[in-house]
């Protein structure tokens, strides 16, 4: 699990790798992760997820601090955690994990699902509910009714209406999937609270608290509004980057990319090379990791959040996670 307040030290084996400057594939193949006295993972998933600063002082040669062991109630709990707890199969809390009331507590770290103790001990299903004509949310097979670009808009007068407004709600009301609803009202409250930061310079709890949102439906949209502040910080960084590549041919227009959240805690953007003579179809940038080629125009970022090692098409450009966007230019240049 991860211990409460330690979600940003998660590290994956990608991240280490980067940490190392060496691709993942050669950190698995050296088997290093696997040594006695290295950390041990913090989950049993496939994805396996690690904490930063064990990771740290191993590397550095240090004693392995020890991680905190009194349960608080915003521990993080990934599937097989959450269905211990409750004593029940995973098959099970696979199926509670779908309900909106859990769903919208679901934080995402290093791609990997995890809820908070205390919603994980605390959910009590509803009682099932026949489908039919007097049932809400979206009817079983059936499209979302609202486009995915009108979403926001629609989210966002709900929720200027109802702070308490849940993703449930928004599903009945609109008549999309949990999944996308609980997805656009994160990302809603996300960019409200950060406005407030912005203008009153409270703490994204204070925010949330001014904005009438109930801490137990705030966790995520905490999160994401410090990668929204982000995002918007990198706006400029980004601009530069999207002339300089329009500068040098490669694409039709120099508009630059929107800040996407494949994580809620983390920041990254993609910008198409539109023009055949491109050296490569697309450009993807993050915030933990610089620049990268990209191998698909419709889908740059692949899946999630992960860091592909170089290899099939990708390349990592330049050093570090902001470089001028000149040496993007070259650095890419260089590719053909």
């Amino acid at each position: 699990m991860i211990r409460a307040g330690r979600q940003h030290l998660v590290r994956t084996l990608a991240d280490i790798a980067a940490q190392q400057g060496i691709a993942v594939q050669t950190l698995l193949n050296s088997g290093r992760h696997l040594e006695p006295g290295f950390p041990a993972p913090l989950g049993a998933g496939r994805t396996r997820l690690y904490d930063g600063a064990q990771v740290d002082a191993y590397l550095a040669g240090r004693p392995v601090p020890a991680l905190p062991t009194d349960d608080d109630n915003q521990d993080l709990l990934d599937r097989q955690e959450a269905a211990a707890l409750r004593g029940e199969p995973l098959s099970v809390w696979d199926r509670r994990r779908k309900d909106p009331a859990v769903r919208e507590h679901l934080v995402l770290v290093g791609g990997v699902e995890h809820w908070p103790r205390r919603v994980v001990r605390g959910y009590t299903p509803a009682p099932r509910r026949r489908t039919g004509s007097g049932g809400g949310g979206r009817p079983a097979g059936s499209g979302d009714q609202v486009p995915r670009d009108q979403l926001p808009g629609h989210v966002a007068q709900l929720l200027k209406k109802d702070p308490v407004l849940t993703a449930a709600d928004v599903a009945d009301r609109l008549g999309v999937h949990p999944n996308t609803a609980q997805a656009a009202l994160v990302q809603c409250r996300a960019e409200r609270i950060a406005d407030v930061i912005e203008q009153r310079g409270l703490t994204a709890a204070d925010a949330a608290a001014a904005l009438g949102y109930p801490a137990g439906q705030t966790r995520r949209a905490t999160v994401r509004a410090h990668a929204v502040l982000r995002g918007r910080q990198a706006l400029p960084y980004l601009a530069a980057v999207a002339q300089a590549l329009h500068a040098r041919g490669w694409r039709a227009a120099d508009t630059p990319p929107a800040v996407q959240h494949p994580e809620d805690d983390l920041c990254v953007a993609a910008l198409v090379l539109d023009v055949p003579a491109a050296p490569a179809p697309a450009l993807v940038w993050s915030e933990r990791h610089g620049w990268r080629t990209a191998t698909s125009r419709r889908h740059p970022l692949g899946r999630g959040a992960a860091w592909p090692p170089p290899g099939d098409g990708i390349h990592h450009l330049a050093t570090g996670t902001t470089p001028a966007p000149a040496d993007v230019v070259t650095a890419l240049d260089s590719t053909d």
